[in-house]
């Protein structure tokens, strides 16, 4: 492994095109031939002495020792971008095979024994290897990225090394340069170190680096890096020479013009479908993009899932996924922790599916915020950027405004019912953070997200002649459903001292509640409304609203509801019994007897 390697064309010059093509044919199935070999006697020393299993989940109470942290994109975008991306996206399958595992004293971490064969069973794309001085497409290539990232951090920590071999040549840009680069090749080609103390991994990709983290649950170890083992030499090194994606050697067999081609398109994971979401995407996507969704609403009559479609590059459904969905709907209760924890299951599943269509060209991800936390959980956000489509608080401000409703109602028997595993709230919040853009049309929402957030407007039904039930339309309507998420203890409690019927149109999930007064309810609650009422602590449905206000009829609305300042909308903070009061008094008022200000809320000039 000494010396400077030549391609094999500069090795040979004059030779004829097809006999030097037959020569590198027959090398490299030489070179096969003798890596089986040394595969078959690894295979056979692995079996008398096998390296440990890391396990996971024990990280907990660790502490990072040192941190390796190198960027993921050394070139610009040309003919190389497509090699880089596969390596990337390599990187992003193998980080997840080793992040979170951890050893113990004196087990040795073996880096062929976690992240298994490269192959495309696997899931790996073609990347960028080194071999005989060109960078040359590889299935699995670029993994050396994450194995010269391991034996920096583990020379950082003071880990003995067991085995590691050098380059032959340095990549620009990697730690090669350095002489802290490890090589690999499966799978007799290993890198292998261990601690005196027990340690763990955590091995992550952002958008543009890849980060290796070492962790020890006692102090940090004594820096120096001790050696020990098979351990390469450090060989004299030159930088490639040439890249098949853009060699014109066309007499060389790994010469592949075709990866020249451009790369990089937006991938939208998406699920029920929104008119101001819908409108936004069909502005945005190109004409490459893919759109992944439970199922094509549009073509199969399900307005669930009618997106538009047309204009992508291709759109794939996970109708199996939609189809147990349903019928798990259908079968449990409305309300209850047991439909919260189906609902989760479901968004996962359906997460791992769109997680394993994406491939190397899709640089940049559209992603509905209720897949966000798996998403990320699985690594799949690694290497991209991404923007979220948001419809509701992120899950731990959500949970503490029910928890803060909780105290105010102990008597309700669902605002406690059920909250989300903490991790998957942790996760979100570490995605939302690394989040590019949010997209949503909902006030408050966009307010917590500063100049990240782009805010789309609103979109109102037109309107539609009103049926008068009531004589003189004073009617309070609550849409519901009749749960405490949804305000209606703090809604009984505002309705006590007003003397205006009450229209409940939505189901009873609360159980038998009590609204203290006579309730009315009519097919159209809407035609039958002076104004609808909405108090949720976490946010409603604001179809039905947006309907009323199409229609002319004024809402009072809590902040959590998102409306902001649309005509005809009256916002209360959550919970204040007191504004809710005196806003229903005001709006529901004889028109002449409204003061201005609730006339001008409520669209109308004073």
């Amino acid at each position: 492994m000494s010396g400077k390697k030549r391609p094999l064309a500069e090795r040979m010059p004059g030779v004829d095109p097809e006999r030097s093509k037959a020569r590198q044919l027959a090398s490299r199935a030489w070179f096969e031939l003798r890596a089986s070999r040394l595969r078959a006697v690894r295979a056979v020393r692995d079996l008398r002495s096998p390296p440990p299993r890391g396990r996971r989940g024990a990280l907990k109470e660790m502490r990072p020792l040192v941190v390796s942290r190198t960027p993921l994109w050394t070139v610009e975008p040309g003919p190389e971008r497509r090699l880089e991306a596969g390596k990337v996206h390599n990187l992003r399958i193998a980080a997840r095979r080793l992040d979170d595992l951890s050893f113990g004293p004196g087990e040795v971490f073996s880096f062929w024994r976690h992240v298994g064969r490269p192959s495309r069973w696997a899931g790996y794309a073609l990347g960028r290897e080194v071999r005989e001085g060109c960078l040359v497409p590889s299935v699995g290539g670029g993994l050396c990225q994450l194995s010269n990232a391991l034996y920096d951090a583990a020379l950082q920590a003071g880990f003995e090394i067991v085995e590691r071999h050098a380059h032959s040549v340095v990549v620009p840009g990697s730690l090669a340069e350095r002489g802290r680069d490890a090589t690999v090749f499966w799978s007799y080609v290993d890198l292998r170190f261990r601690a005196p103390a027990g340690f763990g991994l955590r091995v992550k990709l952002d958008a543009t680096h890849l980060e290796v983290a070492l962790l020890a649950p006692g102090a940090p170890l004594v820096k120096g890096g001790a050696t020990g083992g098979d351990v390469d030499a450090v060989v004299e090194r030159t930088g490639p020479t040439g890249s098949c994606a853009s060699c014109a050697r066309t007499s060389c067999v790994s010469n592949a013009p075709s990866l020249a081609r451009p790369i990089g398109r937006t991938a939208y994971l998406l699920d029920g479908v929104s008119p101001e979401i819908d409108a936004w995407v069909s502005a945005e996507r190109g004409r490459g993009d893919v759109l992944h969704v439970p199922l094509d609403g549009a073509r199969w009559g399900r307005a669930r899932y009618a997106w538009t479609t047309e204009g992508f590059g291709a759109v794939t459904q996970a109708w199996p996924l939609a189809i147990r969905r349903a019928a798990e709907s259908r079968r449990l209760a409305s309300q209850g922790a047991a439909r919260q924890r189906a609902q989760l299951a479901s968004d996962e599943r359906l997460a791992a599916w769109m997680a394993a269509r994406l491939g190397p060209e899709d640089l940049h991800l559209v992603v509905h915020q209720h897949l966000l936390p798996f998403l990320w959980r699985a690594g799949a956000l690694g290497g991209r950027t991404f923007d979220v489509v948001m419809k509701r608080l992120p899950l731990r401000a959500l949970q503490a405004r029910l928890d803060a409703a909780a105290r105010r109602h102990p008597e309700s028997p669902t605002l406690a019912d059920f909250r989300a595993p903490p991790r998957l709230a942790d996760d979100e919040e570490a995605a939302l953070r690394a989040a590019r853009r949010v997209i949503t049309p909902h006030a408050e929402l966009a307010s917590l997200f500063g100049p990240r957030a782009v805010k789309l407007p609103w979109r109102l039904p037109r309107g539609a002649a009103r049926r008068r039930a009531m004589p003189d339309g004073d009617a309070v309507v609550f849409l519901g459903p009749v749960v405490g998420r949804e305000g209606c203890y703090d809604l009984r409690a505002a309705m006590r001292d007003v003397d205006r019927p009450l229209v409940v149109a939505g189901h009873d999930l609360e159980g038998g509640f009590d609204w203290q007064r006579v309730v009315r309810a009519f097919a159209d609650p809407i035609s039958d409304a002076a104004l609808i009422v909405a108090p949720s602590w976490i946010g409603a449905n604001p179809r039905p609203l947006l309907r009323a206000l199409g229609r002319g009829v004024p809402v009072i609305a809590s902040r959590a509801c998102g409306l902001g300042a649309l005509p005809g909308v009256t916002e209360i903070d959550a919970g204040d019994v007191a504004a809710l009061q005196s806003s229903i008094s005001s709006l529901s008022s004889p028109r002449s007897e409204r003061p201005a200000s609730a006339r001008t809320s409520s669209g109308e000039r004073p």
